[in-house]
């Protein structure tokens, strides 16, 4: 009689198959757990990217201003050109991620720039009148350096209660006040045509969001003093080449 036996294969599972098919225990409970700490860390980076523009438009040109020598205009244009193409490598950064097609990153790169371009007019052109003490400092608001209007704009878009109570000044203004003329005060028009300084209310606004402010201006390159004149405030300004 044969010995000769037939064996059929059942189902089996290698040892690299079974370990495929088995989660780590609590995997799913440490993504939950990293969710909160990865979503802060994003809305970090989009708070940086968000600042990283204002930045260079307002700092840079200030630098420009005062370093290179360029006039108020020259400035703001250098300033403005490179925030624009920031704007755009955002832009193309941002496509490429969503994996836009060519077309659409063309749109959004032009988009970008023209933003930029848009903002930059704002600025210097308009204030509103809930963030002017009167109509008479809206119509000085234009006098002033462009750009510490475009400073004043990027702190009242971030404090929609900023104020701005003094902006031009003339000598007739200090004799109003029962104050001697200051003939060297930058409130004063400069050679180059502008106003070099504004005051902005301190007054009724809670004390950390005067210090905010005073930081704000000091890290885009003013200068900032709190005093008493005829009213306790802040005084900001741009100081001139040379």
């Amino acid at each position: 009689m044969s010995t000769l036996r037939v064996e059929y294969p059942g189902p089996q599972r290698t040892e690299g198959t079974a370990a495929k098919h088995r989660r780590p225990k609590g995997s799913g409970g440490g993504r939950v757990r990293r969710l909160p700490l990865r979503l802060l860390r994003w809305a970090a980076l989009a708070v940086v990217l968000a600042i990283v523009p204002f930045f260079l438009l307002i700092r840079g040109g200030v630098f420009a201003y005062q370093q290179w020598g360029l006039g108020p205009w020259p400035s703001l244009v250098v300033s403005a050109a490179a925030t624009a193409l920031l704007l755009v490598l955002y832009a193309w950064a941002l496509g490429r991620r969503l994996g836009a097609g060519k077309g659409l990153k063309w749109l959004m790169t032009r988009g970008a720039a023209a933003l930029a371009v848009a903002y930059v007019a704002y600025s210097v052109v308009y204030v509103g009148s809930a963030n002017v003490k009167s109509e008479e400092v809206r119509a000085e608001y234009a006098a002033l350096h462009p750009l510490l209007r475009l400073a004043a704009s990027a702190v009242i878009l971030a404090d929609q209660g900023a104020v701005i109570t003094d902006a031009s000044r003339t000598p007739d203004f200090y004799r109003r006040m029962g104050l001697s003329p200051n003939e060297s005060s930058l409130h004063f028009r400069q050679d180059d045509g502008f106003v070099h300084a504004l005051d902005l209310r301190t007054v009724g606004r809670p004390e950390w969001r005067n210090r905010a402010v005073e930081l704000t201006f000091r890290a885009l390159g003013f200068n900032t003093l709190r005093h008493v004149g005829t009213a306790d405030h802040l005084h900001v300004s741009v100081k001139a080449p040379g």
